[in-house]
């Protein structure tokens, strides 16, 4: 089980996230939503430790992740995968070298960085990858180089990589907001897939409401860094909806697709390894 306890983050006199408590038990797949600045992505990065809490407190089976330094972090987020946003991939490696980066932080320090580099995975890493791959009918593409890809199938590159460190949980912060819609079908339909078959617990930042009710158990709709609503997609109707954001779902949707169109993109994609 998963359980934020009154997470908060400052940004000087910016709250950012304001005394967030969730309790998040073993398998479920939540959707968090909202509009540009609601907070979610901080939320997310608070969870992985990617950003430090304010205040509160993260655990997980009743561990003190918040607490946690030095191998004991780096087995955390291990264990707890993050996808982001624009895949962060590197695009001039091939996708299997991609994915088998997933196995990083099962080998100690140093070793783990330039065992990598120099591409030395054991045939059963190699093996775990392809079969990742396979799962999501990527393994013909694995000597491409990863910018061949289009962004749907990198971001399920992603999702195997993520795969490969063998998580308990599974962090994707606005997985699908640079896709077409196609693509963000296949992406979700790939996170869906891992959360049902794999029994990984899924927290994922979506903008689209219809998203958000077609693929998660449960809802989280933040405003101004604050937990507004909890509980199962049908409970979230357009009343209470409008009762949050002061919109109707239409309104909601246009304001969600213009907050995905505005947001840049950035120069270069950067190798993530927690």
């Amino acid at each position: 089980m998963l359980e934020l306890q009154g997470l908060t983050r400052r940004f000087g006199d910016l709250v950012a996230v304001d005394s967030v408590r969730l309790v998040i038990p073993d398998g479920q797949m939540v959707g968090v939503i909202g509009r540009s600045g609601a907070g979610k992505s901080t939320l997310l990065r608070m969870v992985n430790r990617l950003t430090e809490p304010s205040e509160g407190r993260v655990l997980h089976e009743g561990q003190d992740v918040t607490a946690l330094r030095g191998t004991a972090l780096r087995r955390w987020r291990t264990d707890c995968a993050m996808i982001f946003q624009q895949f962060n991939l590197v695009q001039r490696l091939d996708v299997l070298t991609n994915v088998l980066v997933g196995r990083l932080n099962h080998r100690p320090g140093l070793l783990g960085t330039v065992t990598s580099l120099l591409k030395m995975f054991t045939a059963e890493e190699r093996a775990m990858a392809i079969r990742a791959l396979d799962r999501f009918d990527l393994a013909a593409s694995a000597l491409q180089r990863a910018d061949t890809l289009s962004g749907g199938q990198q971001q399920r590159v992603a999702i195997c990589r993520a795969l490969l460190q063998e998580p308990k949980v599974i962090l994707a912060d606005e997985p699908i907001a640079s896709l077409d819609p196609r693509n963000a079908r296949t992406v979700m339909d790939a996170l869906r897939q891992v959360n049902r078959e794999d029994g990984i617990t899924v927290l994922t930042n979506l903008h689209h409401l219809d998203t958000a009710r077609q693929y998660c158990d449960r809802i989280v709709a933040m405003q101004s860094g604050r937990v507004m609503f909890d509980g199962t997609p049908a409970e979230l109707t357009g009343a209470r909806l409008r009762e949050i954001y002061g919109v109707s779902e239409d309104e909601f949707e246009d304001q969600a697709s213009e907050d995905t169109t505005m947001r840049p993109r950035p120069v270069a994609a950067r190798l993530a390894v927690a």
